[in-house]
């Protein structure tokens, strides 16, 4: 399932012109997905990669979350839209979790630990209908 969530993210990600011309490059998130933006100057960023290790060991609650991770790495101009949508720096490493409703919900300069991104996404209204059902 996670793959599957994976591809559909790349899959969007990759439509940039289209979301980028709606306004805001993670539209199609929006109703659907938490996001994940991991930005980055370049792949080699240690915060980036620490970041990867770590939720590669909790794909299972990233699912069960509905959480997809995007990342906004170097100069693409995919990478460069979703810096200047949200405010973030091109030269430093942000990680950025956004809600289902496309709100900014946790903005951090190093990498999150899963527990804590789990227990800020488990407190957030919609999460906890959606556990309640």
């Amino acid at each position: 399932m996670r793959a599957k969530a994976v591809i559909v993210a790349l899959a969007m990600l990759t439509r940039g012109d289209a979301a980028m011309a709606e306004g805001h490059p993670l539209e199609p998130y929006v109703g659907t997905a938490r996001v994940l933006v991991l930005a980055a100057p370049d792949g080699r960023d240690a915060r980036l990669v620490a970041q990867r290790q770590a939720l590669a060991s909790a794909r299972a609650g990233s699912a069960e979350r509905d959480l997809v991770t995007v990342e906004a790495v170097g100069k693409a101009a995919e990478a460069v839209a979703i810096r200047r949508k949200l405010g973030l720096p091109a030269d430093a490493f942000r990680a950025v979790l956004v809600g289902k409703d496309g709100g900014v919900k946790l903005t951090v300069s190093e990498p999150i630990p899963p527990q804590r991104l789990f227990s800020t996404i488990d407190a957030m209204p919609m999460r906890r209908n959606e556990m309640r059902r």
